[in-house]
């Protein structure tokens, strides 16, 4: 079996164990006896919380009449639930809280796509425009908390970007993003500049959504879409609010945020026009 990231491992194991029980047509209760753990570890497991012990997933499995290589292989997703911590777990004391959970989830996407309404997509932010953006919490960072949080931020620009297998990345910005000037006109202009060289890498397409194309259906706020074709795991949407995020995986709240993509694409600048508008809007800094 291939190695995959622990959190994309508990990811599919909590909706292959939840399916496996259903299927079965089991309770919760009975099935967490048969494996001797407690019913709320098992609620755990399926909601992908708990990273469980190969021989918990592999009584279950068996239980639920699952022949033994069918089972092994199950308890196998356990153990790499258990893996050694990503590149990113030395920042997880400066992370937005569950931001860890899409870092994880990327390091397995082989495709992303995102709308930004208010501010550019953390993917394409310069350093300065990052610093101008944590300053502007209401509980301003030290400036050591400040630099950690740049590094990753870069660290994870450099896996999404640039990485050999850096996935396919779509994202479209409203126009409001790239005319608000975050740091000042300096930093605005560079940060344009920025943006006019990144469109340009193979793997990235960015859009804007011009002023003139009025009422879109992304009012609620920015999302992000992750695709990872190829595997057995389904696409998932991330939505980041002020206190948290919430990761959407059932194939209908997925399909409407995918749906909202596709319409604001449609109604964007296409790229080239895109860096036109760029070049003309850090003209005039």
């Amino acid at each position: 079996m291939r190695k995959i990231s622990s959190t994309v491992a508990r990811r599919r194991l909590a909706r292959e164990m939840k399916r496996l029980r259903e299927q079965a047509g089991k309770k919760r209760e009975e099935s967490a006896a048969a494996a001797e753990i407690a019913p709320a570890t098992l609620s755990r497991i399926e909601a992908g919380t708990h990273s469980p012990k190969y021989a918990s997933i592999l009584a279950l499995c068996l239980y639920y009449g699952l022949d033994l290589t069918d089972a092994q292989a199950y308890a196998e997703l356990a153990r790499q639930s258990k893996g050694g911590p990503g590149w990113w777990h030395r920042y997880s004391d400066v992370l937005p809280k569950g931001f860890e959970i899409l870092v994880g989830l990327e390091d397995e996407a082989r495709g992303a796509r995102s709308y930004n309404g208010e501010f550019l997509d953390g993917l394409l932010q310069t350093e300065r425009y990052m610093r101008a953006l944590l300053r502007s919490e209401p509980e301003t960072p030290t400036e050591e908390q400040i630099e950690q949080r740049v590094a990753v931020r870069l660290r994870r620009q450099e896996r999404m970007l640039r990485a050999p297998d850096a996935p396919q990345l779509w994202i479209v910005q409203s126009e409001a993003s790239i005319r608000r000037l975050v740091g000042g006109p300096a930093v605005m202009k560079e940060q344009l500049d920025h943006l006019r060289e990144l469109s340009l890498l193979n793997n990235v397409t960015i859009q804007v959504l011009p002023f003139i194309s009025g009422a879109h259906p992304a009012g609620h706020g920015d999302f992000r879409l992750l695709d990872f074709s190829g595997s057995k795991d389904p696409e998932a949407a991330y939505v980041e609010y002020r206190l948290g995020n919430i990761i959407l995986e059932e194939p209908e709240e997925v399909a409407t945020y995918a749906k909202v993509f596709d319409l604001l694409r449609a109604d964007a600048l296409g790229p080239d026009a895109t860096r036109a508008l760029l070049g003309e809007v850090a003209a005039h800094l």
